[in-house]
Order: C-alpha cells, then structure tokens, then sequence
C-alpha cells in the first residue's frame, strides 16, 4: 500500500465512497444477526485504517440497535513476525474499553486482508490482554492469497488479485475521501526505467530546461 506511483500501472476504483458505506451498513446488520443482538460486542481496530472502519461500524451498529457500541484500536507491531527483517515501525496506540474484552465478543476489523499474518499478529496481541468469548473479523476487503489458515467472519468486498496487483484503501479520515483502488505492479526493470525517467527529467528541468522541452 505504501508503493510509489513510478512503479505502479494507473489504478482504478473498484469500490467508491457510497459503496463503502452499503457495504459497512450491511456488516453491522450481519454482525447484529450473528451475535443476536450486540450487547457484548467490543470493536477492535487495526491501526490504521482499521481504527476507522471499526468506529464507522460502532456509529452503524449504535443506529441499528440504541445503544452505545465499545470501540478501541489494538496495536499488532511488536507482534509481527516480520519485524526483524525491516526497518524499525512506529508503534500504534493500543485503546481498549473501559470495561474490558473478557467474557466479550471481540469484532477485530482491518481493511484489507491478504496474507493472514497482520491477523494472526492481533490474535497474539489481544491473547496478552484478555480473554474474550469468542473473537471474530471484519475486513472492507478480502484479497485472497492466504499464507495462514484465517478467514474473515464479515466481507466488505471479496476481490480476487493476482500477485502483482495492489489494493490501497483510502477513508476520508487519513485520505481525505473514500475508494478502494486496484493496481498493477510494474515489472522491476520498468519501474527502474520509469523512477530513473523522472529523475533525469526532473534533472534537465532543474538544469535550467523548460520542463516540457523534449529530451536531446
């Protein structure tokens, strides 16, 4: 998701602002239905997304049902079991409700799930806090390519991808507006050839050559 445009084909929208919000409506309607009710349902998001896709739902669950929905996020960093092989991460901020997780339906919701390790992560995480009834997961996007046995309890969208493809979410509270984009991987030697292009081009224009001169 953290891509750069030179190595990315044009993306295009395959859920926009209103369908994100039938999709989330019909989530909380599936989450009422399941649990009968939602009366020790607890919403965990994963930062950083995933924070406001749980309280869009804890908004959505609080208009089906009258009452006040718990909401927190749940940091998975130090979870991860990819974090020696990166860069250090920022840690997240972990909030859980006042009243706690055990004996509740913990609802974890992401925006995209694709390997399965960012959930498995959360399992451990929320595992140190307490112990909830049962736990369940929202996500606004299923990718597919499952690397761990996990699957979602409610699905946004299913979108089937290939390998080389991209799903970037984007909400109106980090983004400025609503969409789910899919892209294309560029082939690593055209991705070079495009980063090297704008770098030369970006060299000629500082150089003092009008920045649509073509190239000699």
């Amino acid at each position: 998701m953290d891509d750069h445009t030179p190595s990315l084909h044009p993306a295009r929208p395959v859920l926009e602002a209103p369908d994100i919000m039938r999709v989330l409506t019909r989530i909380a309607h599936e989450i009422v239905e399941r649990a009968k009710g939602a009366d020790d349902v607890v919403l965990l998001g994963i930062p950083t997304r995933g924070v406001f896709l749980a309280r869009r739902l804890a908004a959505k669950l609080q208009e089906i049902t009258g009452s006040a929905i718990p909401v927190g996020s749940l940091d998975i960093t130090m979870y991860r079991d990819d974090l020696r092989l990166g860069p250090a991460r920022a840690l997240a901020h972990t909030e859980i409700p006042a009243d706690g997780v055990d004996g509740r339906l913990v609802v974890l919701v992401d925006d995209v799930l694709y390997s399965g390790r960012t959930i498995r992560a959360a399992l451990d995480a929320l595992g140190d806090i307490g112990r909830p009834r049962a736990v369940q997961l929202a996500v606004l996007v299923d990718r597919g390519h499952r690397e761990l046995p996990i699957r979602a309890d409610y699905v946004g969208k299913n979108l089937p991808t290939s390998q080389r493809e991209t799903v970037k979410v984007q909400l109106t509270e980090e983004d400025g507006h609503d969409g789910v984009l899919l892209g294309t991987r560029l082939p690593a030697s055209e991705a070079s050839g495009a980063e090297s292009e704008a770098v030369s081009g970006a060299g000629r224009t500082a150089a003092g050559r009008p920045g649509n001169a073509p190239a000699g």
